[in-house]
């Protein structure tokens, strides 16, 4: 078996390719149970540590899970707030072709779900963009949204500026002007694409600041007491998730405004799965404002996974 590193993982996946991967693998059949979601008690810390078990395979081909804890004190220890592996097995002899690093095929898949989801949702001639949070996903998202769109001018915003500005090192290498950035508000006001990926239990995006023709990519919120973004962002506006099943049970974002009736099920206009079979077509006109909730799917973690066993295995 192959112990496949995060370095490796990030080397081995690009934008370029994973996204349209994905779009293609959206289409297919694959098999995807209901991913297991524990809440583990924690009394050293403020919250559960939560454990992710996600399987998905390809009859006659490979097969993989994920086991991914989500501890979201750890940024207070200098620890990553996702930690686990991923495991990817040969279907047709039953042995494990690899192990890898699951946190950087996470924030590599999730970040290519975004930037598919763009390719659909956003204006074409995007070309702003501000990232709210500083984790590991906040560089990836960078890089995948200006994998799909002209985005020139990227803003970033997080608890300090000293973490935003980190993660505008880390894009150096784009052919961006990246700037962190202390007031969240002013920013979102002006951008053409918001991108949230955070652990926060209350909203930081609000719809009165949303203005016409903005996409707004929702990544964090990963529990139903969890929220990046409050009612009035939802309220009239296109809602667009990665996957139905998920995004309706798991996700505060979602879960609390169709549990209180300020949106119903009907007001979520289609999925990954209808937009890339081209069962739902857009129609965007300029003054929309299309929301996008991503809680992640196992399917993207099997073709990301797939990619990086095929690029590093060679």
């Amino acid at each position: 078996m192959i112990n496949i590193s995060e370095e490796q993982v990030n080397n081995a996946l690009d934008f370029s390719t994973l996204v349209p991967a994905l779009k293609q693998a959206f289409t297919t059949d694959i098999c995807v149970p209901s991913r297991l979601h524990y809440d583990m008690e924690n009394p050293k810390a403020s919250r559960e540590t939560t454990l992710l078990m996600m399987p998905a395979w390809q009859a006659g081909d490979v097969a993989g899970v994920k086991l991914v804890t989500v501890a979201p004190d750890n940024g207070l220890k200098n620890l990553p707030s996702i930690q686990g592996t991923y495991l990817l097995f040969d279907i047709n002899n039953g042995s494990i072709k690899a192990m890898m690093d699951a946190p950087a095929l996470t924030a590599k898949r999730t970040a290519a779900a975004s930037a598919l989801a763009s390719q659909f949702l956003s204006r074409e001639d995007s070309k702003s963009l501000l990232i709210v949070g500083t984790g590991t996903l906040a560089p990836q998202l960078i890089a995948a949204h200006t994998n799909v769109r002209p985005i020139n001018q990227v803003y970033v915003w997080g608890r300090t500026l000293a973490k935003a500005q980190a993660v505008c090192e880390q894009v150096s290498e784009l052919n961006i002007e990246c700037i962190p950035v202390d007031d969240i508000q002013s920013y979102a006001k002006q951008v053409d694409i918001i991108s949230c990926a955070t652990l926060s239990t209350t909203p930081l995006i609000f719809g009165h600041w949303l203005q016409p023709g903005q996409h707004v990519d929702m990544v964090g919120a990963y529990r139903p007491d969890m929220r990046e973004m409050d009612d009035a962002c939802l309220v009239g506006n296109k809602i667009f998730v990665d996957n139905f099943d998920g995004a309706l049970r798991e996700t505060g974002d979602i879960a609390i405004p169709l549990k209180t009736g300020i949106i119903s099920k009907k007001d979520i206009k289609a999925d990954l799965f209808s937009l890339c079979k081209g069962e739902y077509q857009v129609n965007r006109k300029a003054s929309d404002i299309t929301i996008f909730k991503s809680v992640g799917h196992a399917l993207e973690d099997l073709i990301a996974a797939k990619l990086v066993a095929n690029n590093t295995l060679k």
